[in-house]
């Protein structure tokens, strides 16, 4: 186990609370292993930062007793440190008592089972239920599980006015909190980056790293920004439609800049030289708190705009076939 002194230092970097009164034991066993450790991660907008890591010994591991993690909150499970991939977790909600959990890696955790958590039991119950996120929050007001179900699933999908709206029946203990002020934040951001508002000037990186503004890609005819990531499945499923449009419209004045949100450059690289993206890439190793997703409220990838030659946001979010018809009516 990581020294108990690294362990703390790491969750007051960012931002756990000790809850002495609170005592948890976390343990379990695995299925389908594909590393000799489990590591435990505390879930910060949308990635995952290692915080205690435990060896697999005869199947199992065991995190023992604890009163250092504020509960309940959000964690996950993996068999990855999150230096090596800050998106690759079983995500669980922590509740004091004894919580035990099936960690099966296969298909995404996809089998992984908790038993001994009353906020996971209701996390898994909400899913279930299918209902207007608006009325969600209203009926579970004290829920971190449905804030979180806001957050993650609908936040990039609703207006601003129903976010707000949503926010407003929030129990008050959650202001403050990351999910409630990113939720915030992005009421506000999205109204500034409707049709026809002014593309924001932010900054992204070049394959040495270099800054690159956005300002500096507009003025010469019709921009893609696309937001992507090697790691994102249905990024790579719509590579090959944007490799349609460009080799279709480059000559008539449309080019693609793409923005990853790899952490890993290499994997970055391969990925982008494998789908044949020959237009500018640039990345972000800041991801969900880069500089271009933030002050475009990107919650969801992939994740594109079309900027015209005045730097004007013309249209957004045009996939599959949408942007073929677009583009083609844009140049008649």
């Amino acid at each position: 186990m990581i020294k108990k002194i690294i362990a703390n230092a790491l969750i007051t970097m960012i931002g756990i609370t000790a809850v002495s009164a609170q005592e948890i034991h976390l343990s379990g066993y695995v299925s389908n292993p594909n590393g000799g450790y489990v590591y435990l991660q505390k879930y910060i907008n949308k990635s995952f930062f290692t915080i205690d890591s435990v060896e697999i010994k005869d199947g199992q591991f065991d995190f023992q007793k604890r009163s250092d993690l504020k509960l309940p909150e959000i964690y996950g499970l993996s068999y990855t440190s999150s230096t090596a991939n800050p998106f690759d977790s079983y995500i669980i909600f922590l509740d004091q008592g004894d919580i035990r959990v099936k960690l099966d890696s296969i298909a995404q955790y996809k089998h992984t089972t908790v038993s001994g958590s009353k906020e996971h039991d209701h996390f898994l119950q909400l899913q279930r239920q299918h209902k207007d996120i608006v009325t969600l929050i209203q009926e579970n007001p004290k829920s971190l599980a449905a804030l979180y179900i806001l957050y993650r699933y609908h936040s990039f999908r609703i207006t601003p006015e129903r976010l707000r709206k949503a926010l407003d029946y929030v129990d008050s203990q959650f202001k403050g909190t990351e999910y409630v002020t990113v939720l915030e934040k992005l009421a506000t951001t999205l109204q500034k980056v409707n049709i026809g508002e002014s593309f924001p000037n932010f900054t992204a990186f070049d394959k040495e790293l270099k800054e690159v503004k956005a300002s500096s890609l507009i003025g010469k005819g019709y921009v893609l920004f696309d937001f992507w990531a090697s790691w994102c499945p249905p990024c790579r499923a719509e590579n090959p439609n944007l490799v349609k449009a460009y080799t279709k419209y480059k000559d008539k004045g449309f080019s693609i800049v793409s923005i990853s949100l790899d952490n890993d450059l290499q994997r970055w690289e391969k990925a982008y030289t494998k789908d044949h993206l020959k237009w500018l890439q640039l990345v972000d190793q800041k991801a969900w708190a880069g500089d271009g997703v933030v002050q475009l409220g990107i919650r969801l990838i992939p994740a594109n705009f079309l900027i015209s030659p005045e730097g004007k946001i013309i249209a957004h979010n045009l996939k599959g076939n949408d942007l073929d018809l677009f583009l083609n009516e844009l140049f008649k």
